[in-house]
Parts: structure tokens; C-alpha cells; sequence
């Protein structure tokens, strides 16, 4: 039977065409010679092939015509559903229609053909022309009994693993057609909120509550559950995430609603469960008006393009009707994938946006000057930084250069350039820092503050004295951790599970706050378009998670256990590490209590201090003498000065100042 299934399945369209056509003249007829059958009785009504052989040629004359013209020999059968029932229903009404007017001209000239042919022509026709699809779709799809559980004396055991649809809808039902068509998973049941479908058969599988998962495990003995509910909430998510730790069974969804409307996946994508949803917050509506204000029709440049951020502001940017997009990064491989996927992107909705795309450092600050001149760039989203603390504790060099200097080259090259709007993607680790990435990110901040308050500055390390206008305005945003970015411990965690553990967790007590990256590229974009300059805006990140927290739900959402002392018996461990360099137990968003409501609920303006820019021009030149002789201490002590908060914890960790001391 397999072998002739793929036989089938392998012929040429045009093979599988005839040989539909064919069955469908056999079934013709055969709906004929039964009508008769049943009106006269098989002993009254003779041959009716030699009595009415025009009638036999008839039927099927008009009949194939108008299933070709319905588009009968175009569905799929794998894919054969209601609407192509209903498809067949009007053909086939429409073909007894012409058979009757024909019958009629008939009679009116030879022998009377009883009337009642007709309708039992049409309904025989209807269960044989629709149940044969029916059943090969049944047979394509290799699920002869889809509900054969219900059957005395079936067997279905074909090694499969067994899988529960939470969710009966729509997105469900498609998947369960999936899953028997892929044959990778056995849907084995549905489970579903609704009182008023429990215990009912859908598809062939029978609904239960969420109450009854034991038993499912017990009786169907499901491995696993397959979350369908992508219009949820992520608080409603978050509840079921919840109530499904509890079981020892691996927990996949498929993609989110807004995932499946824009084309990007289908519903058939199985996948992890979202950490976000274990967050349980949903994303506040944008404020269409502030997503375009410093955007559309306008010449927006990314720094960083390829990065987490970058890039999903860069997707973002593009549904805002930019004329043109410039992407800056250094690096080669980030540059081309994110410039192909927007390409595409571009093509596929035949957006009018000019890509440009740059491979360039924020280190050149001339090369910066002649991209936003030659441009002639609206608006600069700053994302290009060294964002991960114990890389950036061990090169600090690299640190300061990259996340002060490449900012403050970018500054004043979008200060010359006559930019309008500029926004730095700032951190959270910029609050009271205890490391050297977030002291260099503060400095960057303080940097924006400094020129924004100077209506006509002389520029850093300009020999001339010449004041450039200033036509700039500079604004900050500061938040947390994004999940699933590069640095995410998300990622790690997934990988750590699937090699068997164990999960590293740097330290019992530590807690971070988390948005996902679409959001938070999103509250950049509309927190970007307020302000007057000069604005730290803090974005709203919730409550923050206990990281060894995060790691027990993915363990127990993957269907295991934490191993521990009260469970010695679990298959995943979770080991502690110890906090890196520069590590802090938790981070915070404000330096001081100052903080102010905005006309967005998520977005905060914050009062920070600062210092004047020729105050800090001082510092910054102090600072860059100090990387230039590899004097660590010096430039420590010079972040202390100059970062309110900064308190390092430990030794100096840098790879180069450790060596020398050898």
C-alpha cells in the first residue's frame, strides 16, 4: 500500500488528472444505472444502458465539462477540505441541472424517463464524486482511521510519539492535519478550556479538559504537548505555561498570532516555547505617530544593522515608509545576512525603500561624516556597542574606544551633518556600574547629555576652535536584557538542555530584567520621537526574573526534571558558577528617584546628572592618554571620577595588564 502510495503520488500532474477524470466518468454512470436502479427496481427497469444510451453519454458530457470549469481537477487531495466540498456540491447540482433539461427535451420526443432519476442521480452522485476524495485524502495522507481509537479492535501502535493539541480551534486543527500528513508525531488528543467541547470528537481525536492530563499521560500515554492557541494573550499563555510545568511532559507551541498573519511561519512550525510567554506580559499597542515621526520619508541610518538590536530595528524602520535605509556595521557576515533579509522582505512587499547597505567601524569618524553628508541622514539609531560584560572586562581598551569614542565619533559626525534626531541604545548596566561595559555606556550617555545642552560646541580633538551649530537632537533609551539575543542566556540554557545539562547559573540570587527584542526596538523607535534633547527615557521592563527560576521552567517545559538534593533522581542539573568579572546580582534603571511619566505607559523620562562638555572633553582626553599607554589603573581610576556610581568589584581582569604583570 505505502509503495502505491508513492507511486501515486509521484505521477505527473497531468497522469493524476486523467486518472481523476476517468473515476469521475465511471462514477457518473454508475450514479445513473443506481438511480434507475432503486426507482424501478432491478428487476423492472432492464438494461438502461440499451434504453437510454444517449443518457449515458449525456451525463458525463455535461457533467466533466463543468467540474474542469470548478476547478475539481485542481485541489489537492491532501490538502481536500470543506470549501472543496462544497465546490463539488454546486458542480455536481449544477451538472444534474443541465441532465434534467436535457431529459426533458428527451421526453417531449421519445420514451418517457421517470422525473425522479434525476434526484436520485444527484445525491448518488454527490456521496460518490465527494466520498471518493474523502477517502483518498485518507489514504494520501496514510490516516485511514483518524479516529480509529474509537474502534473495537484497532491497533495503532506505529512507534510514533504521542502528542496532545492544546487547543481545539482553528490553528489546532490544522496542526493535527499536519502532524498526520508529516507522520512524525501521533496527535493522540485535543485538551481545551471550553466546557461546552470536552469529552466531544473533533477530527477524530477526543477533546479533553485540562483536568484530565493525567489520565492522558496514564491511558493515551502522551509524551508531549503541542500549545495552539496563538491568539492568547501572553498573560493567558503564561497560565497554561504554568499549569503545564507540573507534568513530566515536553511542552512546544506553535508560532504566535501575529507570526502567522504576516506569513513569516506556518502554523505547522513547531517550536520551543516562547520564553516570553513565561514572562506573561503583552506588548502595549505602539503609538503609530511616534513610530513615524523621525521615520517616515525620511533617510534613517543603523549603526550596528547586524546586530540583536539593529537588526530589529532595522525591521522595524522599514514598515515605517523610510525613502532610504543605510546599514553601518563592521561586521562582513552580519551586514549580508540582514541586508538579505530585508531585500527580500523589500521585494516581497514591494516596499519603495532605497538599502544602503556600509561596512564601516564607528572608530572612522570620517568615514561616518561622509556617509551621513552623502546621504543626507535624518535620523541616527545608535546601536553599534560591545554589550557583554565579561568580554568587555578582559579588553578594556577595546571597551572604551568602541562604546565612549565610537559614540562620541558618531555624535559629532551627526552634529555636523546637520542630523535632526539621534538615539543611543543604552542599558541598564549604565546604573551605578560595577563594570567596565556599563561605566563606558554611562560615559556614552553622558556624552549626548554634555552636547546636547551646548548650542554651539567646539568639537573634541578639533584643532581650529571652530563651533559647529548644533542642530542635533540627542536622546537616550535605557533598558535591560532582550531575549534571544546574542548575549542571551536563553540560547544558552536550550543548548545546555539538549547536550543533558547541566545549566549554569552564575549565582542563586541573580535577577534580570528581560523584554523581547521586537519590543523593545519597538519603545526605542517611539521613546527616539519625544523629548526636546538631551532625555534619558527608560523603558518599563516589568518585574524582574530570578534567572535559576527561568532555568527550572525551560527544564521542566522540555518534559524533565531538576535534579537536586530533594530530587536526586532528576535527569537535568543546574550548577552554579559563581558571578563573572563585573557581574552584579541584580540591575537597576534609575540613578536617582527622579523619574517622570511620558504620554507612553511604558516609556519614563529620567533627570540624570551631567557634566559640561568641556568639562568632559577634558576627562575623555585624559581617558584615551590612559588606553594609549595600557594604564588600566589610570583608567579606572578616571571612570570612577567621571561615572557617578561606578564601584568596580575585584581586580582588573584585563588580559593585556594581567600579562605585563607576569
Amino acid at each position: 500500500m505505502g509503495k502505491l502510495r508513492s507511486y501515486l503520488l509521484d505521477l505527473p500532474r497531468g497522469s493524476k488528472r486523467l486518472i481523476q477524470v476517468a473515476a469521475d466518468i465511471v462514477l457518473v454512470w454508475l450514479a445513473l444505472w443506481l438511480a434507475f436502479a432503486l426507482r424501478l427496481g432491478l428487476d423492472e427497469m432492464g438494461n438502461p444502458i440499451t434504453t437510454h444510451p444517449w443518457l449515458f453519454i449525456a451525463a458525463p458530457a455535461l457533467a466533466i465539462p463543468l467540474f474542469i470549469r470548478f476547478g475539481m481537477y485542481r485541489a489537492v487531495m491532501r490538502y481536500f477540505g470543506n470549501d472543496a466540498l462544497v465546490v463539488i456540491m454546486k458542480a455536481v447540482s449544477l451538472a444534474s441541472l443541465f441532465l434534467t433539461l436535457a431529459l426533458y427535451w428527451y421526453s417531449n420526443r421519445n420514451a418517457v424517463v421517470p422525473r425522479s432519476i434525476i434526484f436520485n442521480y444527484w445525491w448518488l452522485s454527490l456521496i460518490m464524486i465527494g466520498g471518493l476524495r474523502l477517502a483518498m485524502r485518507q489514504y494520501f495522507l496514510g490516516d485511514w482511521f483518524a479516529a480509529a481509537r474509537h474502534v473495537p479492535f484497532s491497533n495503532r501502535e506505529d512507534g510514533l510519539p504521542k502528542v496532545a493539541i492544546y487547543g481545539a480551534g482553528a490553528a489546532g486543527n490544522q496542526l493535527v492535519a499536519a502532524l498526520r500528513m508529516g507522520r512524525v508525531m501521533r496527535p493522540a488528543a485535543f485538551i481545551d478550556d471550553d466546557p461546552a467541547i470536552t469529552d466531544r470528537i473533533i477530527s477524530g481525536l477526543q477533546v479533553y479538559s485540562p483536568g484530565d492530563i493525567n489520565k492522558l499521560i496514564d491511558v493515551c500515554g502522551i509524551q508531549e504537548v503541542l500549545l495552539a492557541v496563538p491568539s492568547a494573550t501572553r498573560a493567558r499563555r503564561r497560565e497554561i505555561l504554568d499549569y503545564l510545568e507540573g507534568f513530566p511532559l515536553h511542552v512546544r507551541s506553535v508560532p504566535g498570532f501575529m507570526d502567522l498573519a504576516s506569513g513569516r511561519v506556518q502554523v505547522d512550525d513547531i517550536q520551543e516555547v516562547d520564553i516570553a510567554d513565561l514572562l506573561g506580559r503583552d506588548a502595549v499597542p505602539a503609538q503609530e505617530a511616534l513610530l513615524e515621526r523621525c521615520i517616515s520619508g525620511k533617510a534613517v541610518l543603523v549603526t550596528g544593522a547586524g546586530g540583536s538590536i539593529g537588526s530589529e530595528l532595522c525591521r522595524q524602520i522599514l514598515s515605517c515608509g523610510p525613502t532610504t535605509l543605510l546599514l553601518f556595521e563592521h561586521s562582513e557576515y552580519n551586514l549580508y545576512c540582514i541586508l538579505g533579509e530585508l531585500e527580500r522582505r523589500i521585494a516581497r512587499e514591494s516596499l519603495s525603500v532605497r538599502l544602503v547597505p556600509i561596512l564601516g567601524s564607528i572608530r572612522n569618524p570620517s568615514l561616518l561624516l561622509d556617509v551621513m553628508q552623502s546621504w543626507r541622514v535624518d535620523t541616527v539609531y545608535h546601536a553599534a556597542a560591545y554589550k557583554h560584560v565579561p568580554m568587555v572586562e578582559h579588553n578594556i581598551a577595546e571597551g572604551v574606544l568602541n562604546n565612549v569614542i565610537g559614540t562620541l565619533n558618531t555624535a559629532q559626525a551627526a552634529l555636523q551633518a546637520r542630523v535632526a534626531n539621534f538615539v543611543l541604545i543604552s542599558t541598564d548596566k549604565a546604573v551605578r556600574p560595577t563594570n567596565v561595559m556599563g561605566s563606558t555606556k554611562r560615559l556614552a550617555e553622558m556624552v549626548l547629555q554634555a552636547l546636547s545642552k551646548e548650542p554651539a560646541p567646539v568639537l573634541f580633538s578639533d584643532s581650529t576652535n571652530v563651533a559647529q551649530v548644533n542642530k542635533t537632537r540627542f536622546t537616550m533609551v535605557r533598558f535591560g536584557n532582550v531575549l534571544g539575543s546574542s548575549g542571551s542566556v536563553i540560547p544558552l540554557f536550550y543548548r545546555q538542555i539538549k547536550a543533558g545539562g547541566p545549566l549554569t547559573v552564575t549565582h542563586p540570587k541573580i535577577t534580570r530584567y528581560f523584554m523581547t527584542i521586537p519590543e523593545a526596538a519597538q519603545l526605542v523607535i517611539q521613546a527616539g520621537s519625544m523629548g526636546v534633547g538631551g532625555d534619558v527615557f527608560v523603558l518599563d521592563m516589568g518585574e524582574p526574573v530570578r534567572i535559576v527560576e527561568l532555568a527550572e521552567k525551560m527544564i521542566h517545559l522540555s518534559g524533565l526534571s531538576v535534579r537536586s538534593e530533594k530530587n536526586p533522581l532528576g535527569e537535568i542539573a543546574i550548577e552554579f558558577t559563581g558571578l563573572r568579572p563585573g557581574e552584579k546580582l541584580y540591575e537597576e534603571l534609575l540613578i536617582g528617584e527622579n523619574v517622570i511619566p511620558t504620554t507612553h505607559s511604558m516609556i519614563m523620562s529620567a533627570n540624570e546628572d551631567y557634566l559640561s562638555w568641556d568639562v568632559l572633553k577634558v576627562k575623555i582626553a585624559d581617558l584615551i592618554a590612559a588606553i594609549e599607554k595600557d594604564d588600566y589603573p589610570r583608567v579606572r581610576q578616571l571612570l570612577r571620577e567621571t561615572v557617578s556610581g561606578y564601584a568596580p568589584d575585584g581586580e582588573i581582569v584585563d588580559w593585556i595588564y594581567q600579562q605585563r604583570r607576569v
